[in-house]
């Protein structure tokens, strides 16, 4: 019973945490297609090589990115949300929902 009851408090943590952040478990074949219609044109996905923005090939097993931040979830959401270094924001531009999606397509780079 108090295994249960634990596990059902960590799980209640994870889902609120979501919903403080704004993030839910994307879809990476959408996030493809949202990416290619917003982020593309900025930046290469299958190539670390720039183009206007850095190429994001291999995103999150980098150490570091250029802002010197490690790549988690979290800095790569708050770089989406409010862009930085040329890159237009996203957070009114794309719906939670899309931003989940970019980012779950993200990690299959």
């Amino acid at each position: 019973m108090k295994k249960a009851f634990i596990a059902g408090a960590c799980l209640a943590a994870l889902l609120g945490a979501q919903q403080i952040f704004g993030q839910k478990k994307g879809d990476p074949v959408k996030g493809k297609s949202v990416f290619e219609d917003n982020c593309a044109v900025c930046h290469n996905a299958d190539s670390d090589e720039k183009k206007m923005g850095p190429g994001l090939k291999g995103l999150y097993k980098k150490a570091k990115l250029a802002n010197g931040k490690k790549p988690t979830d979290e800095v790569v959401m708050d770089l989406i949300n409010k862009g930085g270094g040329g890159m237009p924001a996203f957070e009114d531009q794309l719906s939670a929902d899309e931003k989940a999606q970019v980012l779950a397509y993200l990690k299959t780079l």
